[in-house]
């Protein structure tokens, strides 16, 4: 006789399921939540079962979904969830499912990658007008100067400690004349002053820097991060030290583009990057609106789409708990289930029978046994939050008298006696108008691998 007072009274069951009608049998057995089935297999190896394929075949799956998420919450959008249960696919429909994935996997990486290289040449091409800009203004910035940095540039060293770095400098042809060559690029703003004394030491003074700073954060091609950066310009003579300057802008992870010397080469060159510029920004905007496009599309199902894998996975998990008969046409299960629930689980065999079409109905033997069961509480909503507290200290034994039906009313009161206060009771009182307020809702969004059994 059952009662609230005690677990319910339990009994050992086997199973003999048809191949073809397994699959339904245990989704509709896992729908009703009433049954726990036993290992048959506990000496054969997790990846030695039956169905090991189909549950690698759901983790893939799982993972391409996981996957989606993370994009759909990187571009912010909201995923639909309705809230309703989700019907179990059948066999052939989980392969259809797994093809949408991989489409949508394969498109959306395809999609990822044009846009990721599509930002770093938008981030080169920015960098590059900053670079023509400001080494247009280093050129133009002191005319009246021009004349000594070409006189400079025509000198010998004198001796080792001699220095090359001029006062200023003058127009790029001048220096071209003087054989004093010239690199350009952009660094990081924090690296900048370590650059510079770097620099410095290690070309004995030999070099000529010159920096601006780029008023704009930008993206780093690298990283993709926005970061402070300046652009520099740096004189020297002979390839020794063009060599020591390239290495020491290698190590601080500078960037150094192809600068021309003539002011009409580097103008030519500015009006084909800002043409450059506006292409590839008509062609990145298009690109993200197809991405959007996509999300927002898979968004609309994939949440239901990870409830229905989350399903075959826990169906395969069970069937490989089973065991083949001689015949290898049926499978031979043993599960705990309720004694007052016994008809509604045959029940459920039968509707699993019929739709899977099998002529040989699901068999459901009653077996006699020493082993003590598993201790059962008939719960509702109301009921198992307060079941859930006496688990936490200890779940009682079979047919124990339980304490949860006491706690319903001792809890509470407990409860008051520590916050009897108005603020705290209000604010309780909030928090539990808010939790039954959003009840679907927040039951809907509790996906977790134990949907069901």
């Amino acid at each position: 006789m059952n009662s609230i007072h005690r677990s319910e009274e339990m009994c050992l069951v086997q199973l003999f399921l048809q191949n073809e009608a397994a699959y339904l049998c245990v989704a509709e057995l896992g729908e009703i939540g009433l049954v726990q089935f036993r290992d048959l297999n506990a000496e054969i190896n997790a990846f030695q079962r039956k169905y090991v394929r189909e549950v690698r075949h759901c983790d893939e799956m799982e993972r391409k979904l996981r996957f989606l998420e993370r994009e759909i919450k990187k571009d912010g959008i909201v995923m639909v969830d309705t809230g309703e249960n989700t019907e179990v696919p059948l066999p052939r429909e989980t392969f259809d499912l797994g093809a949408t994935f991989d489409k949508l996997e394969s498109e959306l990486r395809e999609v990822n990658q044009n846009e990721e290289m599509l930002r770093k040449n938008f981030a080169e091409l920015t960098e590059l007008k900053h670079i023509l800009r400001k080494t247009q203004q280093f050129f133009d910035e002191n005319e009246g100067e021009r004349q000594a940095l070409h006189s400079l540039a025509q000198e010998e060293f004198l001796d080792d400690g001699s220095s090359l770095i001029p006062r200023d400098r003058g127009d790029a042809s001048h220096v071209s004349k003087g054989n004093l060559k010239f690199v350009a690029g952009v660094i990081q703003r924090e690296r900048l002053p370590a650059f510079e004394r770097l620099l410095w030491r290690a070309c004995r003074g030999n070099v000529f820097l010159r920096q601006a700073e780029i008023t704009e954060p930008l993206s780093d091609t690298m990283t993709g991060l926005e970061v402070q950066k300046a652009v520099f310009i740096i004189f020297f003579q002979g390839d020794q030290l063009k060599s020591r300057v390239k290495k020491i802008c290698e190590g601080f992870r500078a960037t150094i583009y192809p600068c021309p010397d003539s002011p009409q080469e580097r103008r030519e060159m500015s009006i084909g990057v800002m043409t450059r510029i506006e292409d590839l920004k008509t062609v990145l905007g298009q690109t993200q609106d197809h991405r959007h496009r996509v999300l927002v599309a898979a968004a609309r199902n994939v949440r239901t789409w990870l409830t229905k894998v989350r399903k075959v996975k826990a169906i395969y998990h069970t069937l490989n708990l089973f065991n083949l008969d001689v015949t290898q046409k049926c499978l031979i299960a043993e599960c705990w289930c309720p004694v007052a629930e016994l008809d509604r689980i045959q029940l459920a065999l039968k509707r699993g029978s019929d739709e899977s079409g099998s002529s040989v109905p699901s068999i459901l033997n009653k077996m006699e046994t020493l082993e003590q069961p598993p201790t059962f509480h008939r719960t509702n909503k109301f009921t198992r939050g307060f079941q859930n507290i006496v688990d936490s200290y200890g779940i009682a034994s079979y047919r124990e008298i339980n304490p949860a039906p006491y706690t319903m009313i001792t809890f509470p009161f407990l409860f008051a006696l520590m916050f009897g206060d108005l603020g705290h009771g209000l604010i309780m009182f909030l928090f539990g108008l808010y939790l039954v307020l959003k009840e679907n809702r927040l039951e809907a969004a509790r996906i977790n691998d134990e949907v069901f059994f």
